[in-house]
């Protein structure tokens, strides 16, 4: 048995999602990945995966297959091993935790006649639409908005997702599953919610306030990051505030992922992937102190030392960036713009502002935002209630040019493959 799920989405909305089927390596080959938006319509949201199973007999060509039932779900397993980059630590520290969950529902494609134990048949194809969950539900987690696929380095977080079919034939179950990357759409910079200027202010003793601004705060790989950064004396301490020298003004980026984030002993690791620093050396004005600052989001080269950029895996969309920001059950992902004051004269003055960090560099997001619009035009004609799905294809064993169906017939009493 094999199957192709034709994936649809739209990010017009914040419930957009990305994902895409493959047909699974064991007899025919592989075909290419196909992509199609899913959205979040204007009156009913309707995230989805379209696609079709299909079965086929595996031995003989042509040997009738017994099917009692046929299952199909979304599948979505997390794993954390946060001791995995040390290899020390990866043997002595704690295993690695799992979860699995099924997103939104099951759905039943198939069920032979009542009174039967199974259907003979040659050929199924049995069309179907997997909805995807778009609120955020509380307590239930397959109500929530699913994460996006994502495996980081040495694997210490991941979540990954694969379409489940269960085939009962009679008294025997088998399940088979198959990998589809999921991709979610609503940190593109280009949303109007991002390009709104954000500020903050920080003080540590009361004679100098930090205060910083930046014109927006959702940025993917290669995307310049830019913040406004005043340094203010206390007016109640003027004298004191302006003998403070401002030594330099560090800028960063930090990630800082949350193992365990909803159980009773959360752990955080917190890695620096950006840093900026501008030396100043001058005493503190009594207008204050003003300057802009900048960086650049790293972003990591998919190409090896040869140039090539290697297959990568069916579970996992190919990013130029290691991660991103991300909500999971077993872990959560958060980027920080930090800004650091060192002063001699008065204390240090550490701020640290939350950014969201996209999959997608900011042209790459303007190029998604017609597929978006597309996508959420598509959506609307759909009714979750009523998908309007093509009819199955069941060929029964006792049906009339069932064999021709397979692409054989009989002649002379020997079966021959037929030749257009």
């Amino acid at each position: 048995m094999y199957m192709q799920s034709n994936s649809q989405t739209s990010p017009n909305c914040p419930s957009t999602l990305y994902s895409s089927g493959r047909k699974p390596r064991g007899g025919a080959s592989e075909p290419e990945t196909t992509w199609q938006p899913l959205c979040e319509s204007r009156g009913r949201p309707t995230p989805r995966i379209e696609g079709k199973v299909e079965i086929r007999p595996l031995t003989g060509i042509s040997a009738p297959i017994a099917i009692s039932l046929v299952r199909i779900c979304l599948q979505r397993r997390e794993t954390i091993h946060p001791s995995a980059e040390s290899i020390a630590k990866k043997h002595l520290g704690t295993p690695r935790r799992e979860t699995t969950d099924v997103v939104g529902k099951e759905l039943l494609l198939f069920r032979c006649t009542a009174g039967k134990e199974s259907e003979s048949v040659v050929l199924m194809d049995l069309p179907f639409v997997l909805f995807i969950p778009f609120g955020r539900g509380g307590e239930e987690s397959n109500r929530r908005i699913p994460p996006a696929s994502l495996q980081l380095p040495s694997r210490t977080a991941e979540t990954y997702y694969e379409l489940v079919v269960t085939v009962q034939q009679g008294q025997d179950q088998k399940k088979f599953a198959f990998p589809v990357p999921l991709q979610r759409y609503d940190t593109l910079s280009t949303f109007g919610m991002y390009n709104r200027p954000e500020s903050a202010e920080k003080s540590t003793d009361h004679l100098v306030t930090l205060g910083i601004s930046i014109p927006r705060w959702s940025f993917g790989p290669s995307d310049p990051v830019s913040v406004y950064i005043k340094l203010s004396p206390s007016p109640l301490f003027m004298k004191k505030a302006t003998r403070v020298t401002i030594q330099k003004i560090t800028i960063g980026i930090e990630e800082e992922i949350t193992y365990n984030p909803e159980g009773d002993e959360p752990t955080k690791k917190i890695n620096r992937i950006a840093k900026q620093t501008q030396t100043v050396g001058i005493r503190l004005p009594e207008a204050g102190y003003f300057t802009n600052l900048g960086l650049v989001f790293p972003s990591k080269d998919l190409r090896d030392s040869e140039g090539i950029i290697r297959r990568g895996k069916p579970a996992f969309p190919m990013h130029t960036v290691s991660s991103f920001t991300t909500t999971g059950t077993l872990y959560k992902i958060e980027f920080f713009l930090v800004i650091k004051a060192h002063l001699s004269g008065a204390r240090d003055i550490l701020l640290r502002q939350p950014i969201v960090v996209c999959p997608l560099d900011q042209q790459d997001c303007k190029e998604e935002m017609d597929a978006i619009e597309q996508a959420a035009k598509d959506a609307s004609h759909v009714d979750p209630n009523n998908p309007m799905l093509p009819a199955c294809t069941i060929i029964r064993a006792k049906d009339e040019n069932a064999l021709r169906a397979l692409g054989w017939t009989m002649v002379g009493g020997m079966r021959k493959m037929v030749i257009e």
